[in-house]
């Protein structure tokens, strides 16, 4: 199984048109994000994972079913916790991407055997993935 793991605020910090519409609404950055990322997974097969910094006092995840898994650190923990915790308990099990600019984070996540892409890295791979999708439905509706 492959998985992408995507520091979340690290991608809507990196990418301009996200870190505006974080600049009026965090969650509709976040919302944007989880939008982008769930047609990634749903069109190239790969699970994803997105962690966002705190909504509360405890860490949360939030999974719509075939959707994406979301979670979110607690107070005075930090998303990069919680990524490098799920590349240090998965990363011999699974082939694992972290998307992050963050190069301690990025550092750690190698030292476990996974990959990393940076944020910017990360949008040619969404760009590809909704393009093959789209190819494929084309060529279905034509049979």
């Amino acid at each position: 199984m492959r998985y992408l793991i995507v520091d979340g605020h690290s991608v809507i910090f990196a990418w301009p048109e996200l870190r505006k519409l974080h600049g009026r609404r965090t969650e509709i950055a976040r919302n944007e994000l989880v939008k982008l990322l769930t047609d990634y997974q749903d069109a190239s097969g790969v699970r994803v994972v997105v962690v966002f910094d705190g909504r509360g006092a405890k860490a949360n995840e939030d999974t719509a079913p075939g959707g994406i898994q979301i979670f979110y650190s607690a107070t005075g923990q930090t998303a990069d916790s919680i990524v490098e915790r799920l590349v240090a308990k998965y990363a011999s099990q699974h082939e694992i991407t972290v998307a992050t600019d963050d190069h301690l984070e990025q550092q750690t996540a190698t030292t476990f055997g996974a990959l990393v892409v940076s944020a910017e890295g990360l949008r040619p791979w969404l760009d590809d993935a909704q393009r093959d999708l789209a190819r494929r439905i084309k060529q279905h509706r034509r049979k």
